[in-house]
């Protein structure tokens, strides 16, 4: 009787299909370990997955709901009004983020859960297919060693709260699949939209992934491959495949890379690298560090890594490269220049090991490449179990280990033991696996929950939706009035971003790409910032209200403050010379008067003391503590400088000499004290509304009115001179840090405009790369019809079927 012929292909699904289940029960084991949403009371929202990912995630459901503000060029909530292609590119544009639209708004925190697990999971599917079309092998083999990869410390630890990295993660297993097909001449159309869609889901783990890929089939020509022109030729197919893929993808880069460079700059760190005890202790599950690679990607497959130089069953050469090659790739860990290549040559912010994924992968790659020649002997496991020994030791001296990581460590090797005895001994093969999954699911699960347990100790966190934010959302709903006036969700906030994730359209905005026109010009204007000026707080402030024609302000109680009649989003300035802000650091109060155009603040009557009536306004951008006035109630100033900046504060209406100003700590060395006078703002508010244009048209990137003819002066948008921005046929002016258009006697209607800088040129050269692909896929069909039934493109050369042997593919 015949063996049933099993496909390759079913054999890879099979083992992808293994490889998804374990990476999501071992992820949701470790949430649940842990007790962090949605499996318990402690926060899942750390640090920028809070503050930046799911109220982006929030803007997007609204985005696909057709209920945002804006489009996917322009967003009208945050900051006053801001590019949103750049933060699109950056936060949404991955294949999986519109899932979010699948879940109840109020759900977003969930559907950001689900699709950070089907993400991980879809990485460890996409890593068992590669493996198989590789070389063969046994099917849950791939399928553990793809879950190895999907649950390293990388993606448990540090990807689960950024999301988007993740995107980095499915994308290396697929770019080294184009490596395979450009190895065989095979798929370019295809190839070309995968580099194209890991690109535009994430180009930043995108980057180290294709720097990755490319290592990878380097080594994989070197193996298979003779001679410098058929070396050549496969290394410019794969060349050729990725340019044109990230060419495709350019109309996202290109206006991201311009917003990178517009942005306000950042913190500028030096790369220290790690002590190499603190390096072997990341190998180790159960093991937390913001500031070290966390290597751990599970004990079985470290084995087998540990074992391929001295598996005699694979060639030496084969050996040596693979081994090399992972051991290559750790080094170069701890090394600036390479550390600086990794990182598109610029120390990130935060964590500065975001590369240690691609380690993670090769290490995998270089497993199934002894495995697949069968399981190593005694010998070769020895001495692999020596090695991991070896570097456990030098692990213990490390302050990261921990008697946790260590005993599991020690039981992983045990039970790999265990299961290499069974398998090359009793044939017991779903016992084996069953016991290495497991093991690998409990590792996993230790180093997730132990993470969350770092992260929770030394970073910020962010509630979950609950009945606040349901409150704050419908009160600002009931409020809103777009676009005759702003609704602003205004301090203390609940994320940097709550605009986009509660609603209104209001002036706080945090994100890679917050421009440093809109930083600078909200600071003159006295606004607080976090994250060292990319975290934008809204000011709370009547002039600034009147400015940015912000008509209703959410107040901490919970109701709604309405600011009566503003002026509307455009404004006429009278003609004259365009005035200048003072000094970028100093006191907000003049350059206040200066975009309003009258004076309404006053002096103090006396030191700390403002006249009886009058508003008292503080500024103090270093404070960290709270003031008040001594007959009202205490306010808390957030300075901590460089990393936060303190917002000018209302302090309350002065009854005179009995409201002095009293701080509650030491007094700062910069401060400012100043007395709003309303009978001054309010005419001066009603002298705007009476001369501002009607008419007023707003669209998802546009903005339009009508003047009087004869009008002369300049018509101010109440959004920041961000670029882009076109008025009537040519590029908005600045005005005090706002778009502005100059008005003639002539001038009878008003139309701006938004397009991103770069989305024209980008979608040039998508075209071209297009235009270049079909013209190489009709140069190659016309070749294969001259050939007739003649030999396809070269095969592998004799004696590499070991190591090229596709399945799958």
């Amino acid at each position: 009787m015949s063996t049933p012929h099993r496909s390759p292909r079913r054999l890879s699904l099979r083992g992808s299909a293994l490889a998804a289940l374990i990476t999501v029960v071992a992820v949701c084991a470790g949430d649940a370990v842990a007790r962090v949403f949605p499996y318990g009371h402690r926060h899942r929202s750390i640090n920028d997955l809070g503050n930046q990912f799911v109220p982006f995630h929030a803007h997007l459901w609204d985005l696909l709901h057709g209920r945002a503000r804006g489009g996917l060029l322009f967003n009208w909530q945050s900051g006053f009004g801001t590019s949103f292609l750049p933060d699109f590119g950056t936060y949404l544009s991955s294949p999986f983020a519109v899932l979010v639209a699948l879940f109840p708004r109020e759900d977003i925190d969930l559907a950001v859960y689900v699709v950070t697990v089907v993400k991980t999971a879809a990485a460890a599917a996409a890593m068992a297919w590669l493996l198989r079309t590789q070389r063969r092998g046994p099917g849950w083999a791939a399928g553990l060693l793809g879950a190895s990869y999907a649950l390293c410390g990388w993606s448990v630890i540090e990807a689960s709260y950024n999301p988007m990295w993740l995107d980095g993660l499915i994308a290396f297993p697929l770019l080294c699949l184009t490596g395979e097909w450009a190895l065989r001449g095979r798929r370019p159309a295809l190839a070309v939209l995968v580099v194209a869609v890991s690109w535009t889901a994430n180009f930043y783990t995108a980057y180290m992934a294709t720097l990755g890929a490319a290592l990878v089939l380097l080594v994989r020509v070197v193996l298979t491959r003779e001679g410098v022109g058929e070396r050549l030729a496969v290394l410019c197919r794969g060349a050729l495949t990725t340019l044109l893929g990230v060419a495709v993808s350019a109309p996202v880069l290109v206006p991201l890379f311009l917003s990178s460079k517009q942005a306000y700059p950042g913190w500028t760190r030096q790369f220290d690298p790690v002590s190499w005890p603190d390096l072997f202790a990341r190998i180790l599950p159960a093991t937390y560090s913001f500031s070290s690679p966390a290597l751990f990607v599970g004990t079985g497959t470290l084995l087998l890594v540990a074992a391929l130089p001295f598996h005699t069953a694979v060639p030496l050469r084969t050996r040596l490269w693979w081994a090399g090659l992972t051991a290559a790739v750790l080094l170069s860990f701890q090394w600036t220049p390479t550390h600086l290549a990794w990182h598109v040559f610029a120390t990130p912010n935060g964590s500065p090991y975001r590369q240690t994924f691609v380690l993670a992968g090769v290490a995998v790659i270089a497993a199934w490449t002894g495995l697949a020649a069968g399981l190593p002997g005694l010998r070769a496991l020895a001495a692999g179990a020596a090695v991991l020994a070896a570097a456990a030791v030098a692990a213990s001296a490390s302050t990261l280990a921990t008697a946790w990581g260590l005993a599991l460590f020690c039981g992983g090797l045990a039970a790999a033991a265990a299961a290499w005895w069974s398998l090359r001994h009793r044939r017991l093969v779903l016992p084996a696996a069953g016991v290495l999954a497991l093991v690998l699911i409990g590792q996993a699960a230790a180093t997730a929950a132990f993470g969350h347990k770092g992260k929770l100790g030394g970073l910020d966190d962010y509630p979950s939706w609950g009945t606040a934010h349901t409150a704050r959302s419908e009160a600002l709903a009931g409020a809103e009035g777009w676009p005759a006036y702003r609704t602003d969700p205004s301090r203390p906030a609940l994320t940097g971003n709550d605009p986009l994730l509660l609603g209104g359209e209001g002036g706080a905005y945090y994100s890679s790409h917050t421009p440093d026109v809109f930083t600078r010009t909200m600071v003159a204007l006295g606004a607080g910032w976090t994250s060292r000026g990319r975290n934008v707080q809204s000011i709370d402030n009547p002039v600034t209200d009147a400015l940015f024609a912000v008509g209703a302000r959410l107040r901490p109680d919970g109701t709604v403050s309405r600011a009566g009649d503003v002026p509307p989003l455009i404004t006429i300035r009278p003609a004259g010379p365009v005035p200048s802000y003072g000094p970028f650091d100093g006191p907000p109060f003049a350059n206040q008067e200066l975009l309003l155009g009258t004076r309404v603040y006053e002096d103090p009557v006396a030191p700390g003391v403002c006249r009886a009536g009058t508003e008292a306004y503080l500024w103090a951008p270093e404070y960290n503590a709270t003031a008040r006035l001594a007959d009202g109630r205490a306010f808390r100033l957030n300075g901590n400088a460089p990393r936060n900046r303190a917002a000018l504060q209302p302090l309350g209406t002065s009854r005179g000499a009995s409201s002095a100003l009293v701080f509650d700590a030491s007094a700062p060395p910069r401060w400012a004290l100043s007395c709003l006078d309303r009978a001054r703002l309010d005419p001066a508010v009603a002298a705007l509304r009476a001369s501002a244009p009607t008419g007023l048209r707003v669209g998802s990137s546009t903005v339009g009115a009508t003047v009087p003819a004869g009008t002369t002066g300049t018509a101010v948008l109440s959004s920041p001179a961000i670029a882009g921005w076109t008025c009537n046929g040519r590029p908005a002016t600045p005005y005090l840090g706002l778009v502005s258009v100059p008005l003639t006697p002539a001038t009878t209607t008003i139309s701006c405009s938004f397009r991103p800088p770069g989305l024209v040129p980008g979608s040039a050269a998508a075209g071209a790369a297009l235009l270049v692909l079909a013209g190489l896929l009709l140069v190659e069909r016309r070749r294969g019809r001259r050939a007739g039934l003649g030999p396809g493109p070269q095969g592998p050369r004799a004696g590499a079927t070991a190591e090229l042997a596709p399945a799958g593919a």
